[in-house]
């Protein structure tokens, strides 16, 4: 049986990402999928306008955050196969095609895209994206860039008391159901980051580590080992750009590991 991106709806939560959109949904277009849905976040610079531009459908979360943003987008799709996309990803020329014949031909529940990681000038923004391209996490599932059946994911849902680490917790229930998830080897995309200073790098180490602290707390001891992934990546990231002759990296992996571990105490808590 033939399968087609035309079977595929492309979802992509946004909030105020005009200078990320266009180029994500540009892609998308020419990838030839069904439909486009933008869920919007409440932004408040252009990027509703440049979803529908783009000839995208537009829906608000209402400020309800990213899980229920991808919840809303897949149960509004109508087709087979859904596109969960961030805006700050851009799929190469026939990459979504691609995808969902390794999807389909390797039997996946859900497969992500491999991502390659791009920042502007910034020391922090080239600190993400050096981890980023260097990081076990490389291959790691998540829902970036990540083409998964539309009723599985309707029934599998969000755990809506994650605000971050809600890929986290997704990846875990689907393991412990022995679904087959993974990450391409075969299918990159271009993944960037909307900024490159210390405030985007310092708000993305809180979100994962807060993600982090809620699975310790809602697991208990069998998510314990959580804890130690940012001290593991840390220690791992630092002794590599050491070995490679660039030590200029150890600050970043400092306040990786120490921000990270903020987070997870603020997830570990009442709050979290």
């Amino acid at each position: 049986m033939a399968h087609s991106t035309a079977d595929v709806t492309a979802v992509v939560p946004a909030r105020n990402a005009e200078h990320l959109l266009p180029g994500c949904l540009e892609a998308l277009r020419q990838s030839g999928v069904a439909e486009i849905i933008v869920v919007d976040g409440l932004s408040t610079d252009r990027t509703v306008e440049i979803a529908r531009e783009a000839g995208a459908r537009v829906l608000s979360d209402e400020g309800r955050g990213l899980p229920w943003a991808r919840t809303l987008g897949v149960r509004s799709s109508t087709t087979h196969w859904v596109l969960l996309v961030d805006a700050d990803v851009v799929f190469g020329a026939t990459g979504v095609a691609d995808l969902l014949i390794e999807f389909v031909e390797d039997g996946y529940d859900a497969l992500q895209a491999g991502l390659e990681s791009v920042a502007g000038p910034g020391y922090w923004g080239q600190a993400l994206a050096h981890h980023h391209r260097t990081g076990r996490s490389r291959n790691w599932f998540g829902l970036v860039a990540t083409l998964v059946d539309r009723d599985l994911m309707l029934n599998l849902g969000f755990d809506d008391s994650f605000k971050s680490g809600e890929d986290i917790e997704l990846r875990w229930r689907m393991r412990q159901s022995g679904m087959k998830t993974g990450v391409s080897q075969r299918v990159f995309v271009e993944h960037r980051f909307a900024a490159d200073d210390f405030d985007f790098a310092l708000d993305q180490f809180l979100m994962d580590g807060t993600g982090l602290g809620r699975m310790v707390r809602k697991h208990g001891w069998r998510g314990a080992r959580l804890a130690l992934l940012p001290a593991a990546a840390a220690a791992r990231g630092s002794v590599m750009s050491l070995a490679a002759g660039q030590p200029q990296w150890v600050r970043y992996y400092i306040a990786f590991c120490w921000y990270n571990y903020a987070g997870m105490a603020r997830g570990l808590g009442r709050d979290g």
